[in-house]
């Protein structure tokens, strides 16, 4: 029986991956992209092959010119949900999810303040489904107005 655990993807890798995802989803020119981030064209093929690796601002400019939101982007590929960040990449769920790993950190110090020193790491998860139900019920809500107002024209 083998008992060894496997071995994360490299970070090199799943990089290479998003961003060849993003790129050749983007519906631009890769010629255009390389121009507008600085790269020889040579270099960001090297780039999407996973043959040449980049810094973090090299891959935020490449991601903000294949039209994908960064910062989002960035983190769920980081954090090991590649797939997600292949999903949500090119549509409205990605922008929403750029602004909130934006902005929560600092809603987070704002709302806690003095509280900081009682957050648990165990509260993450709990924390994380109550965050997606709410958001969900905000959809439903809006949804539910929306009918009520087309059915009551």
């Amino acid at each position: 029986m083998n008992n060894q655990i496997a071995e994360p993807p490299a970070i090199e890798d799943v990089l290479a991956r998003t961003l060849a995802r993003a790129i050749e989803n983007s519906g631009r020119p890769k010629r255009d992209i390389a121009s507008e981030t600085g790269f020889h064209k040579d270099a960001l093929l090297r780039v999407i092959r996973g043959t040449r690796s980049v810094t973090v601002d090299e891959a935020l400019r490449l991601f903000a010119a294949a039209g994908v939101p960064a910062r989002g982007t960035l983190f769920l590929a980081l954090a090991g949900k590649e797939e997600l960040a292949a999903n949500w990449m090119h549509h409205e769920m990605g922008e929403f999810w750029d602004e909130l790993v934006a902005s929560m950190p600092g809603t987070l110090n704002d709302a806690l303040q003095d509280k900081l020193n009682e957050v648990r790491p165990r509260w993450a998860v709990g924390t994380s489904k109550l965050v997606a139900r709410l958001v969900s019920e905000h959809i439903d809500d809006i949804a539910s107005r929306d009918l009520s107002l087309a059915l009551g024209r």
